[in-house]
């Protein structure tokens, strides 16, 4: 469901006029629309402002700022304001607020302090967003809701007391059954961990000497995963049944691992996310220099951005999904915050939507004058002087961009609970989940493919030429019975496939036991190397030779052959890459190997594929091609000078 429509990209932009003087906001609504922006984001973290005292509501200035913006024809997006609860809430109840993993009670004074499974929270959710629907549900200007703020970002998804320590035990016994099963399940015969009444179990933080049990660590992230949906659901059914016709969705953040948003995302209409491709560098993969990342730092590196579009394009099976706070200037909250460079937001929104973004709502109109966002910017100064971004946006014309399906031919396999168990025990420091998927990403992108990011269960519904899953290493039964039913294209899996069933443990027959059929091999071993530790890969019935890094397996092959293997160290002579048939296993990390792996794979499906240079990246809506060149220097490439930081129409 979508109130707003529109043949084109639609611009918008997240406003605060509680921030500001009132009289300011008709000149702002007036310079909004000016600048071809059509859509405002307001009242996210507002409830003290709505409420200001219990039971005692404020509704002039909200009915005033969204009649002024009205006025312009400008569209509204309300946020139910449930990430901020007000100082008197906690004041009347204490036990809202959230403990962390050291067993501190979080206090208030920031956002999202509260435990998602907290009645007392959730019914007080209940009561403010039933208010407000009440009275804005059906306004002409209203379009959408926004549920609150980021769900479970920055360390808010797990609370390790309170509620969320009181309702862990229960919703085990409703997974499990059983005691027996549930030790069975975590092998709690380990270190006589043997569990004999549900009220023993505790959520896993401050365990002594070691880590906690990974089993019970992964049901843990399962379990606040739940109480997140659950917490969201109560919202929508709010919002579904007082404001009828209106859409609703969420902002999600980078690189998101507190909830399985596959699950998360079901009742929405479609989904949001929060782009910031400056700070998104200090998520990048280890085996960048700072030399690299400098190189991007004024415009973010295009993967990294890219992969993001890609995934929140996929949640809902690739439906086109808004960016609801895009940066459109220096952020705050990052190790390092520099202001990007000059053209990089106009390269930002025309990048999201190649990748499939139908919104883009640039964070934020003003520049904030006080508390935690003072140094973030805005389309305005703080003075209320256009900045930068301002003029860029400006410049955009959104009916060069017109909406068209994204046509991907290649698929690339997430999951979050392979996430959490892999990151639960990465056996190398300088190794996690998104690391090694980013490896097959970006390899992938730097070979100029477009691609959907999608989980296994949704192969069935729509035909690859290639599927590539980096990470997959927990396999489920579901999974396995997706993966083992589709026949309609090649695999490439990535190091670690298999590796765990369901409940976190390996697999009694070993790695691959429900799908050895499809890769046809059986692991020998694995090596976690040191960073300055490197092995040797050569490739079958070849002189040439490569060097991998931070992770090897070895296979023995049963019905497949091997393609690549190890010379010297304790895996010599084993495969490190495996081929059956259509599908192939990668068992070592490196970038060389991996693009080898791909090209050769693109080449069986007779897919088209380009060597871009650094900082150059092709996609494709539609019938369109862009062309994308993040490097703050021009790039020759193909005949055409690319100029810096830009972007234009690639023809064929």
């Amino acid at each position: 469901m979508n109130t707003f429509s529109s043949d084109h990209l639609t611009l918008g932009v997240c406003d605060y006029p509680e921030h500001v003087p009132a009289e300011d906001w008709p000149k702002h609504s007036e310079q909004q629309k000016q600048i071809g922006l059509a859509i405002v984001r307001l009242a996210e973290f507002s409830w003290t402002k709505l409420e200001p005292v219990e039971g005692k509501f404020d509704w002039q200035w909200l009915d005033e700022a969204i009649n002024i913006y009205a006025d312009q024809g400008l569209k509204i997006v309300l946020c139910t304001p449930t990430a901020t609860p007000p100082a008197w809430l906690i004041q009347k109840y204490p036990e809202i607020l959230p403990v962390d993993e050291q067993g501190r009670i979080k206090k208030f004074g920031s956002r999202r302090h509260y435990d998602h499974a907290s009645p007392i929270y959730r019914k007080e959710c209940v009561r403010i967003v039933t208010a407000m629907a009440q009275r804005y549900g059906q306004h002409p200007a209203v379009i959408g809701w926004q549920t609150d703020n980021e769900l479970g970002h920055e360390g808010t998804g797990c609370s390790y007391g309170g509620a969320s320590a009181a309702e862990f035990p229960a919703w085990l016994r409703t997974k499990y059954g059983s005691l027996d099963n549930l030790n069975e399940a975590w092998g709690t015969s380990f270190w006589s961990q043997t569990y004999n009444e549900w009220d023993q179990i505790e959520p896993p933080n401050l365990t002594a000497v070691r880590q906690a049990n990974p089993s019970q660590v992964l049901d843990f992230k399962r379990f606040c995963s739940a109480m997140i949906e659950q917490f969201q659901i109560l919202q929508i059914d709010v919002l579904r049944a007082l404001s009828p016709g209106r859409f609703i969705t969420h902002n999600f953040v980078t690189f998101s691992a507190e909830s399985d948003l596959y699950r998360l995302c079901e009742k929405l209409d479609f989904v949001a996310w929060d782009s910031y491709p400056v700070g998104m560098l200090e998520f990048f993969a280890t085996w960048e220099s700072e030399e690299v990342k400098s190189s991007y730092a004024r415009t973010g590196h295009p993967d990294l951005v890219s992969l993001h579009h890609d995934l929140y394009r996929g949640l809902k099976g690739g439906t086109g999904f808004w960016v609801m706070e895009q940066q459109c200037g220096h952020a705050n909250w990052a190790q390092y915050n520099p202001l990007p460079a000059d053209g990089a937001v106009k390269l930002w929104s025309a990048q999201a939507w190649s990748h499939g973004a139908d919104v883009l709502m640039y964070f934020r109109w003003r520049a904030c004058h006080m508390a935690q966002e003072i140094m973030h910017s805005g389309l305005l100064h703080q003075n209320g002087k256009p900045d930068r971004g301002f003029h860029e946006v400006a410049e955009l014309d959104p009916s060069n961009f017109p909406l068209a399906p994204v046509e991907a031919k290649v698929a690339v396999l997430h999951d979050y609970d392979s996430l959490w168990a892999y990151d639960q025990q990465p056996h190398n420091k300088d190794l996690s989940y998104w690391l090694q998927f980013t490896m097959f990403y970006s390899a992938l992108r730097k070979l100029g493919v477009d691609v959907d990011i999608i989980h296994p269960r949704q192969l069935a519904d729509k035909q690859y030429k290639l599927v590539v899953a980096p990470a997959l290493t927990l396999m489920t039964d579901e999974i396995a019975e997706a993966l083992n039913k589709y026949h309609k294209g090649l695999f490439v899996f990535g190091p670690r496939t298999a590796f765990r069933n369901e409940s976190g443990r390996v697999a009694e027959q070993g790695q691959f036991e429900k799908i050895e059929a499809l890769v046809g091999c059986q692991l020998t071993n694995f090596d976690s190397l040191r960073p300055t530790l490197k092995q040797t890969i050569k490739e079958h019935n070849s002189s040439s030779t490569i060097e991998a890094s931070l992770w090897c397996e070895g296979y023995a092959p049963t019905t497949g052959a091997p393609i690549w293997c190890y010379q010297g160290g304790p895996l010599d002579g084993q495969a490190a890459v495996n081929q059956n048939g259509l599908v192939t296993v990668v068992g070592a990390l490196s970038l060389e190997l991996i693009e080898k792996v791909l090209v050769h794979n693109l080449q069986k499906a007779e897919l088209d594929y380009m060597h871009l240079p650094d900082g150059v990246r092709v996609s494709q809506r539609g019938t369109r091609k862009l062309v994308c060149n993040f490097n703050q220097s021009d790039v020759c490439w193909n005949g055409v000078t690319l100029p810096a930081v830009s972007y234009q129409w690639l023809t064929n």
